[in-house]
């Protein structure tokens, strides 16, 4: 494992493109910490968004998993440029003849995908355990160390999303083509939802919404949103600004083990037919 993964470090460490690409992430990630310094001061509205609660412990793991997970694209990119790179620059031809194999190759970009999702998962719970102690009102142990399936089902979602990426990028061996493949993919999947949607027309919309997400949450990139569901309906202020208008926001967006189960189900597949593609391929 190591030897493979010092490998695919050796190629990146050489890649220009993606060492700017890596550094920017982790800056975007870091600059989570910049919504603490929001601030409206006009005349007698006085605001500071960190003093109204979203880095409240257990609260900060929702909020900065799913804020942080939107920056995934970065980290795609180099993802999808290292596969690339390798079509582009021989260097996948000349690993095999050098004695590695493809099922060591396909590991060497697995654990890579691996890799960057527990660096970047660390990353985020170092970055919220900071911020949740300088502003969360409570500091208990307890507090603190409650709702970390969050972070689990960030790293989840992050090695079926790069996976995602990694087939795409075998698949079409070009790093924009294999962006375009998954945005299509995410244009295909919310086609199906409207669809539904309109199939169902004729019966109660809660019942509607609720069939649909029923079928939605099996195909892959739904399934990898479902992990980490919006946090802002969770938000006590939010809720309470609801209630006084007669709203009622309470919904389940706890993290459900079906859909770890159906984005490490995917993660599978997309491992799987990226190896079977490579050990088919005439190269």
């Amino acid at each position: 494992m190591f030897r493979l993964l010092n490998i695919e470090f050796h190629k990146l460490k050489h890649n220009r493109a993606s060492k700017v690409l890596s550094i920017i992430y982790f800056g975007l990630l870091t600059s989570i910490a910049l919504i603490a310094a929001i601030k409206f001061d006009i005349g007698p509205i006085k605001f500071h968004l960190a003093d109204q609660g979203i880095f409240n412990f257990p609260y900060i793991w929702h909020f900065n998993t799913y804020i942080a997970a939107i920056l995934k694209f970065f980290l795609l990119l180099v993802i999808v440029s290292m596969m690339a790179n390798e079509y582009s620059h021989k260097t996948l031809k000349q690993n095999l003849i050098d004695g590695l194999s493809k099922k060591e190759f396909i590991l060497s970009k697995f654990y890579t995908v691996i890799a960057f999702a527990a660096i970047s998962t660390v990353f985020v719970f170092l970055v919220s355990l900071i911020l949740g102690y300088a502003y969360s009102d409570y500091n208990e142990f307890s507090i603190v160390f409650s709702d970390l399936e969050y972070l689990f089902a960030f790293f989840i979602k992050l090695v079926g999303f790069f996976s995602f990426g990694l087939f795409m990028g075998i698949l079409v061996k070009r790093s924009a083509f294999a962006v375009g493949g998954i945005v299509v993919w995410f244009i295909a999947e919310s086609i199906f939802k409207g669809y539904l949607f309109w199939q169902f027309k004729n019966s109660d919309f809660s019942e509607v919404s609720e069939r649909v997400n029923g079928i939605m949450r099996f195909l892959p990139l739904e399934a990898m949103a479902n992990l980490i569901k919006e946090p802002f309906t969770s938000f006590n202020a939010v809720r309470s600004a609801a209630r006084r208008m007669g709203e009622d926001l309470s919904k389940n967006v706890d993290v459900q083990f079906l859909d770890i189960a159906i984005v490490s189900f995917w993660t599978f597949i997309f491992i799987f037919l990226s190896y079977r593609l490579l050990k088919k391929r005439d190269l």
